[in-house]
């Protein structure tokens, strides 16, 4: 299988914060990122948004803000444990099947057996930090209708 073509590109970094709102706040109006989606992940335990810069439409990679929907979320341990700050990073992919496939065949445990819905009805999976370097990495392969 070919190296060269399973990651496309990085798609996005994903913040663990405890209000989404002020985040939001913080990162438009100091930092000058735009809004591009918003939405509430019942099942990740999540309300979220994306945020860009530049150009509209443009391939620049994405800040994810993660804010938990209640104290049990993973988003909420990880903040109880580690503060607000990085929670992941996240690489974009064409063919998640495929990809999962080879990240398994090379020793890569993911944390799903099979894909789940993420943000925008993208398909994403986990890879476990202890195979990948210590950071929780996210695979995503967009929506048709995104990016």
């Amino acid at each position: 299988m070919n190296n060269d073509d399973l990651f496309v590109c990085i798609d996005h970094v994903g913040l663990a914060v405890p209000n989404l709102d002020e985040a939001i706040k913080f990162h438009t109006e100091v930092l000058g990122w735009r809004v591009l989606h918003r939405e509430t992940n019942v099942e990740q335990g999540v309300e979220e948004a994306m945020l860009g810069t530049g150009a509209q439409g443009a391939e620049n990679a994405q800040i994810q803000l993660l804010a938990p929907l209640n104290e049990n979320s993973t988003i909420a341990k990880f903040l109880d444990k580690n503060g607000p700050g990085m929670q992941q990073l996240c690489y974009r992919v064409a063919d998640l099947d495929r990809t999962s496939a080879a990240l398994r065949e090379r020793g890569v445990r993911l944390l799903y057996p099979e894909p789940k819905i993420g943000t925008g009805g993208s398909r994403i999976n986990f890879a476990h930090p202890k195979d990948v370097g210590g950071v929780l990495l996210e695979i995503v392969e967009p929506a048709s209708s995104a990016h």
